[in-house]
């Protein structure tokens, strides 16, 4: 995967999980709980373009966050 294109769908998730008033730590929790096996670093890491992100955890962070997926790939 692009690096750009990692970076900018990790500003993408930290800017709609913001806009939710949702910590990394809340996120990194809600997707544990939901079977999501992820750290608040992992998600830093995501944010940061620092970490490739899987298909199953691309589609719980849209349910968590309650997005679409034109919103974590393309921004608002």
């Amino acid at each position: 995967m692009n690096a750009n294109y990692e970076k900018q769908f990790g500003k993408n998730i930290r800017e709609i999980r913001e806009s939710k008033n949702m910590t990394q730590e809340q996120l990194a929790a809600k997707l544990q709980i939901n079977g999501c096996d992820i750290t608040r670093s992992a998600i830093a890491k995501i944010e940061v373009g620092q970490r490739h992100v899987y298909p199953d955890e691309i589609k719980l962070i849209k349910e968590v966050l309650d997005t679409t997926f034109n919103k974590m790939f393309y921004g608002t």
